[in-house]
């Protein structure tokens, strides 16, 4: 690929596109003067190694430190790469869910929207997701990416989407300061709110957090109405453990597809389950090339462990929008195949890390 040949960033995630040709242009792009962003301009010489040639392809992404604790202080504007011209503005900045400290930012222009909707609407369909059915979304929006993805598939199958929104992070404050009352309030507020909609409406898909899935299975009336109405049922936000999953999907709905999700800020998008499982299968969540590559390594020495075992998920994600490589996620899972067609590694039975830097952490509602 010449140098300054950036064609191929413009692709889509079902083009095709070979993930090693992707990164190499990815480099050319974020730290070339004309097209990269002043964050990354900035640190290129701190970095020990010059990404336009020693990067080469997705095993080099792990030459990056992970820098994403700066992602708390730097400027939005200077996180927009260079290329997109002197007048270019992110159509979103979404922010981490501060669970460890001050959030983290991000910025999402409106091509790396338009190709993360198109693979997480690809995967919804070969779910044969209803199309048209009326959405329920309980999720945080405002700084949260969740809201956002949740609110482009509903409309990406024809549906019209009813929301409840939610504050995470003040339930996670509550519960650090031991005020289980006040979270089991709010708690009983949010389904109060979805019982108006479950009740009164035709919802025909529910897109929910694990911890407001479980708040619904213990409501027997809620559960009528769920198994008689929803044809779909998306957890994502949160993690779901292996017998929770198997009680929800064969006890509690047993009439209702249960489809996994798991993303998260840094990410800039979310993986679906991957279809066909069984229910005695782990849930697993292939990778989106070439733009998001898992892998999952041994804590202390950072070396990727064997298939089947479990370590911590290291993401990078790489679009003409944004570069965050090599990022530490508070996540475990079992190192997984990944599907045709994708590089790095797949996740299963993805859990929370009990602490980051000495910081519990807490899922809260999200």
């Amino acid at each position: 690929m010449p140098i300054g040949s950036f064609t191929v960033l413009d692709a889509g995630p079902f083009d095709g596109v070979d993930p090693d040709d992707y990164i190499r242009a990815a480099m050319q792009w974020h730290f070339a003067p004309e097209t990269g962003s002043r964050y990354w301009l900035e640190r290129v010489d701190r970095l020990g190694f010059d990404p336009r040639h020693d990067v080469k392809c997705v095993a080099d992404l792990a030459l990056f430190p992970d820098l994403t604790d700066e992602l708390r202080d730097v400027r939005v504007s200077d996180l927009v790469p260079r290329g997109y011209g002197p007048q270019a503005r992110p159509l979103h900045v979404f922010e981490s869910g501060g669970t460890t400290g001050a959030p983290k930012r991000v910025v999402q222009m409106d091509d790396w929207a338009q190709h993360g909707s198109e693979q997480v609407t690809r995967r919804l369909r070969d779910h044969a997701m209803p199309v048209g059915a009326l959405w329920l979304t309980v999720a945080p929006t405002g700084p949260h990416l969740v809201g956002d993805v949740l609110q482009r598939a509903a409309a990406s199958l024809g549906s019209p989407g009813l929301g409840v929104d939610m504050d995470p992070r003040w339930v996670k404050k509550l519960v650090a300061a031991g005020r289980r009352d006040e979270v089991d309030a709010y708690t009983d507020h949010l389904v109060d709110q979805c019982r108006r909609i479950l009740l009164g409406q035709d919802i025909g898909v529910i897109a929910a957090t694990t911890p407001m899935l479980e708040r619904f299975a213990r409501d027997s009336d809620l559960v009528e109405v769920i198994n008689g109405k929803a044809q779909a049922i998306i957890w994502g936000g949160t993690h779901m453990d292996p017998d929770t999953r198997d009680l929800l999907r064969t006890e509690v709905f047993p009439d209702v597809p249960l489809i996994g999700m798991y993303g998260n800020t840094m990410i800039l998008t979310a993986l679906l389950e991957r279809e066909g499982l069984t229910a005695s299968e782990p849930c697993v969540f292939d990778p989106v090339s070439p733009y998001v590559f898992l892998s999952i390594v041994e804590p202390d020495t950072g070396q990727q462990v064997a298939e089947g075992e479990r370590g911590q998920v290291v993401v990078s994600h790489v679009s003409k929008s944004m570069l965050i490589p090599n990022n530490r996620e508070r996540d475990t899972a079992l190192r997984v195949r990944p599907a045709d067609g994708h590089a790095g590694d797949a996740v299963a039975d993805v859990a929370p890390v009990p602490a980051v830097e000495g910081e519990t952490v807490i899922e809260g509602v999200y």
